[in-house]
């Protein structure tokens, strides 16, 4: 028996369709893709809170803005040599003092026994000294008069010698009284040769020794001089001449040796302490000059030194007046001033503003035509200063970009104004 044959579900006419359709719905959204590309992702923001500059075909001004404190060229501090009980306070704070004058008195009990002491010491030492000098002198003197005693023996006894010669020969003296002469006169020349040679042997070692004996009378006595100083020490002194600064002390407060006084700031001049970014670390060297403004006037300054250790996003550079110091300057003071980093250089340029910090100057926002929208771009940036930033590659003159802070942009294409 024959059996009507069923056609499989997608030969059936109506799911042939179905199935055509979906095909070409799925080609017509893959062709919009690739025609329109990935959507993008924009934003709604309103006109009034944006900045916007233009980029310029003008001069790019290598410099950097600068604010630096006025400081002191020297400073001397003033520690306590020896410290104690502070007794009287001769200055104040804010005073000018003079190299020499007196500013603080200690009282120091336990450095004036051990000053008495050691002074006893030395002075025990130095009067051993003193007696071994002259006991070695008397006993040179000794020496030299038994070396003339022993002379003087072998002169009467050869005197008396020769006179014994002719009164033998007329046979008036005895041979024996004459062998007798000659042996006293031998043993004489003999404590005479023993007696010189001792004191030769003597005077050289004394001679030797002297320099070693006044070295250390002298050490000795620079040692008490140090141990009275230490008592004069007590008395703090300025060293320099100049204004005193930092000093607050009160009588009856205690002080260790060491411990830090005041300072003195002498007549040598101001120098200026700026903080840098640290972006332009690599591009601050010694040598380059500057301007700071101070009573309607430019002063020209360089640096002398610059601190590479950073800190808080900044590194310190000392600069110093090139010519003349502007009068009336005050430790502490600020002056604003410009440090040049190189030449000025013609090309485009933006202006400076918080969109550097969000992108890092790799990619910017640019308006449209119409200023309706701002669409995201990569750009490339070279130098760049408190006022403007050199335009590589991405811009062109007359476009004009968004420079205001791009927190939260990241992810952004587009921005729609409104």
């Amino acid at each position: 028996m024959d059996r009507p044959i069923q056609l499989r579900w997608w030969r059936r006419r109506g799911w042939q369709q179905l199935l055509g359709v979906a095909v070409a719905l799925l080609l017509a959204i893959l062709g919009a893709v690739v025609l329109l590309g990935p959507a993008q992702r924009s934003l709604r923001m309103s006109l009034v809170g944006v900045s916007i500059a233009t980029v310029e075909q003008g001069v790019y001004h290598d410099f950097i803005p600068l604010r630096g404190e006025v400081v002191p060229r020297d400073t001397v501090y003033l520690d306590a040599l020896e410290g104690g009980l502070v007794t009287r306070v001769l200055v104040h704070d804010g005073d000018r003092v003079k190299e020499g004058q007196p500013l603080v008195q200690f009282g120091n009990t336990a450095l004036e026994l051990e000053v008495l002491q050691r002074e006893g010491s030395l002075v025990g030492s130095i009067t051993q000294l003193q007696e071994l000098e002259t006991t070695l002198e008397q006993n040179r003197a000794s020496n030299d008069r038994l070396l003339a005693d022993a002379e003087y023996d072998v002169i009467r006894l050869q005197r008396a010698l020769d006179r014994r010669e002719d009164l033998i020969a007329r046979q008036l003296v005895s041979v024996e009284e004459r062998d007798q002469l000659q042996d006293q006169l031998q043993s004489a020349l003999r404590k005479r040769d023993l007696q010189l040679g001792s004191n030769a042997r003597q005077e050289a070692m004394r001679v030797q020794q002297q320099p070693q004996r006044r070295e250390q009378m002298a050490k000795l006595q620079e040692s008490l001089a140090i141990t009275h100083d230490k008592l004069r020490n007590l008395t703090e002194r300025a060293s320099v001449s100049g204004l005193l600064t930092g000093m607050d002390l009160k009588i009856g407060e205690n002080r260790n040796r060491g411990a830090r006084l005041a300072e003195i700031t002498p007549d040598t001049g101001f120098n200026l302490l700026a903080t840098v970014d640290e972006y332009y670390l690599g591009r601050v060297q010694e040598g380059q000059t500057a301007q700071v403004e101070r009573a309607g006037r430019q002063w020209p300054v360089r640096v002398t030194r610059v601190y590479p250790q950073v800190k808080d996003g900044g590194f310190k550079v000392d600069l110093a007046f090139a010519g003349e110091t502007p009068a009336g300057l005050l430790r502490g003071q600020s002056l604003q001033g410009r440090l040049s980093l190189g030449e000025d250089k013609e090309g485009l340029v933006l202006a400076s503003g918080a969109f550097l910090e969000g992108s890092g100057g790799n990619w910017v926002f640019v308006l449209a035509a119409d200023g309706s929208t701002a669409q995201r771009r990569r750009i490339k940036l070279g130098r760049r200063n408190a006022e403007q930033v050199e335009v590589l590659s991405g811009l062109a003159a007359g476009e004009r970009v968004i420079v205001s802070d791009y927190t939260g942009l990241d992810r952004i294409d587009r921005i729609d104004l409104k």
